[in-house]
């Protein structure tokens, strides 16, 4: 069991948190939480709890939008041939149907490139490149990928066909020489929102190009497959992604495409009420599966089919893909950690770097961010493929993993990514050197109390204040994600209204009370069975950190606590 930190924020200026709680008829407490997000009065309030397509930017704010719209609507005019090359993810598979569907509506020549995880690796390579010339394409459009691909553009370029990069991801020194280069961190680049996901960015070109042709809300029915890809990345869910995947989210909840909802329904779930938390615990690790394990085009065709039997089948084959990686999954994790435990040093060394020759690189993303979650380490999981060590690196909160192998760079054959997840490679007999190197660096910027994990405290609660109007106001503050976590309350001298209980595999299982007073509210703490023996309901109380969600229940919708830590105290030193 991990040791945890609590942090709680200072709370605002009272007189502040007051005026906002009076104007807005709402708990002093749910004011504190809206100015810690930048909200101080009700014009801004109104903004954040009712997001509008009306508070998008404009797509020609970013930098190569005008020289891409053009060429785009060139090569429909023509009939030039275009090929849409994504990644094989969530977001890569997202923004390629995306703009397969808005580009053959618009009568254009079109077809999809995904590249195969096992055999060709992440990005835009030569040998999709060729493939595409062999297929007569004229007009390359990556998405989710080609902001590092200068090589791969020079040779498209010398085979006469022309590129346009969505990209999201932090470029190099060098930018690709392609027609148009989108990208809202290009250096230059005067895009206001620096973070939205591969399939944001190839949104907004499709929206230029319906701008630019007088079909200015043409994309909009596309944003159902933004808001999966903003959510299964993780982008902050601030400023225009808030509205994005907001938009989408209420588009997938009222009118699902075919694949989505079957989709849904594979995961043994209801379009309706369905959460960002949702589609990145349960709905895409489905359409990352098949990108896992096979090929990730299979997702695509589930998005863009329109036949609901067609995407039935396709979605079974995305639940049996995600069955199969959860085994291997499993089996990886276990070894892993078998790794781990044999002669790993802690103290000495900072990071996890394993490598196995035998490890299916589909999975070891996955597996590296479960070391993350068990040990609380900046974790590397490494593969042989043709020879070479390749793999996934996963950080902890506030620690930036890009620089870390930034800082190795001579000792690595590639590498990119961002500050919490990165890929590699690099030659096998420079593991152990590269490992020395890594934690040398984690040693330079990890203090010890950086790598013991840390629960961010909005405010504290009573618990008689969590009342019906204060849960459906909280809701509110949803779609939740980075920049815009959903809140975490700290309840003090909490009393455990029978023995906690073990469910699952180690979730605690209580309901709670407080002060005497009659209202009481189901908890669950998942994997935190290790206090179910530690609490003694007749003697202790507790200080319990959590956050509120709704669940439902026959048909009844009800809040319940879900508990992120415990500190058990005595009741004999509360009474002193």
């Amino acid at each position: 069991m991990l040791i945890k930190r609590w942090k709680l924020k200072e709370g605002s200026n009272q007189t502040d948190v007051l005026a906002l709680a009076d104007s807005l008829n709402i708990s002093p407490v749910l004011a504190n939480l809206l100015i810690a997000r930048g909200i101080s009065n009700f014009h801004e309030a109104k903004a954040y709890f009712r997001p509008s397509l009306e508070g998008m930017h404009n797509p020609f704010l970013m930098g190569g939008m005008e020289e891409a719209s053009i060429r785009v609507i060139n090569a429909i005019t023509g009939n030039q041939k275009i090929a849409i090359y994504g990644d094989y993810d969530v977001d890569g598979t997202c923004a390629a149907a995306l703009m397969y569907l808005f580009l053959k509506e618009l009568g254009a020549n079109v077809e999809i490139y995904i590249p195969n995880r096992l055999t060709e690796g992440y990005g835009l390579s030569k040998e999709g490149i060729d493939y595409l010339n062999e297929q007569k394409t004229d007009l390359i459009i990556t998405v989710d990928c080609g902001i590092t691909a200068v090589e791969e553009i020079d040779h498209a370029n010398s085979l006469g066909i022309d590129s346009i990069i969505c990209d999201h991801h932090k470029p190099k020194e060098v930018i690709p020489n392609a027609v148009a280069v989108l990208d809202p961190l290009k250096p230059g680049c005067n895009y206001p929102l620096k973070y939205l996901s591969g399939a944001g960015v190839a949104f907004k070109l499709a929206q230029a190009i319906g701008d630019r042709i007088g079909h200015k809300d043409m994309a909009l029915k596309h944003l159902d497959l933004v808001a999966l890809a903003g959510a299964a990345d993780i982008v902050p869910l601030v400023d225009e992604n808030r509205i994005l995947v907001r938009e989408g989210l209420d588009l997938i909840n009222r009118s699902p495409r075919p694949g989505i909802l079957a989709l849904i329904r594979s995961a043994r779930m209801e379009p309706g009420n369905l959460s960002a938390g949702q589609i990145v615990f349960t709905i895409a690790p489905r359409i990352n599966a098949v990108g896992r394990l096979g090929d990730a085009i299979r997702a695509v065709d589930l998005f863009i089919t329109q036949n609901p039997d067609d995407a039935i089948k396709l979605a079974e084959v995305l639940e049996s893909e995600n069955q199969q990686r959860r085994k291997i999954d499993e089996a990886t994790f276990s070894h892993a950690v078998e790794l781990v435990e044999m002669d790993h040093d802690f103290h000495k060394n900072y990071g996890i770097i394993l490598h196995d020759d035998n490890w299916h690189p589909g999975v070891i993303g996955i597996v590296a961010s479960r070391l993350v979650e068990k040990y609380y380490r900046p974790s590397i999981m490494l593969t042989t493929i043709d020879g070479v060590a390749k793999g996934s690196a996963r950080s902890i909160s506030g620690f930036n993993i890009y620089k870390a192998l930034e800082a190795s760079e001579d000792l690595l054959l590639q590498f990119g990514g961002h500050e919490a997840a990165a890929g590699l490679a690099i030659e096998i007999d420079k593991i152990p050197e590269f490992k020395e190197r890594f934690n040398n660096y984690l040693r330079e910027h990890l203090s010890q109390e950086e790598i013991l994990p840390e629960i961010h405290i909005d405010t504290k609660v009573s618990l008689s204040e969590i009342t019906p109007k204060f849960v459906r106001i909280l809701n509110q503050f949803a779609p939740f994600g980075p920049g815009n976590m959903r809140p975490v309350f700290l309840s003090e001298n909490v009393q455990l209204v029978y023995p906690p209980r073990i469910v699952g595999t180690n979730h605690l299982l209580t309901c709670v009370k407080q002060n005497g007073n009659d209202k009481i509210f189901d908890s669950i703490g998942f994997n935190l069975g290790y206090y179910a023996d530690k609490i003694d309901k007749e003697k202790n109380l507790v200080d319990m950190a959590f956050t509120i969600e709704t669940v439902v229940k026959d048909g009844k919708s009800y809040p319940q606590l879900r508990i992120k830590d415990l500190k058990i105290k005595e009741k004999e030193l509360v009474s002193n």
